[in-house]
């Protein structure tokens, strides 16, 4: 399975970017998710989708971020609006299990990932 990310940028706060993730192969039980990583921090988990179309978002994004897919192209996608600063990251596609639905996100919980997008953000 290949993950890759696009649409990454330097934007100025309050900006908007759109990420997207195309997979080279994806499964009906399967969940999707974007993470980021900014230096000296761990990878956390943003905004996760499954199949069926359940979304989740960590608390910081909620009402500025929005996660979709279009299933018939395998392509994940992350609508970032009013960025900020503290958005800045290396943002990353991840594939597999759906446990964040139900709890926190845990990248233990995915087995596929992007080479991940650079998104850095100007105050």
């Amino acid at each position: 399975v290949q993950l890759v990310e696009s649409g990454g940028g330097s934007v100025q706060a309050g900006s908007s970017l759109r990420l997207s993730c195309a997979s080279s192969y994806t499964h009906s039980t399967w969940c999707m998710a974007w993470f980021r990583q900014a230096p000296g921090k761990e990878r956390e988990g943003v905004a996760g989708i499954s199949n069926e179309g359940s979304t989740k978002y960590t608390a910081s994004v909620k009402g500025r971020f929005t996660i979709s897919q279009d299933n018939d192209n395998n392509t994940l996608y992350l609508q970032m609006n009013t960025l900020k600063p503290e958005d800045t990251a290396k943002y990353y596609c991840a594939a597999g299990g759906c446990a964040f639905l139900f709890g926190d996100f845990s990248t233990n919980d995915f087995g596929y990932w992007g080479q991940g997008t650079q998104v850095t953000v100007s105050s």
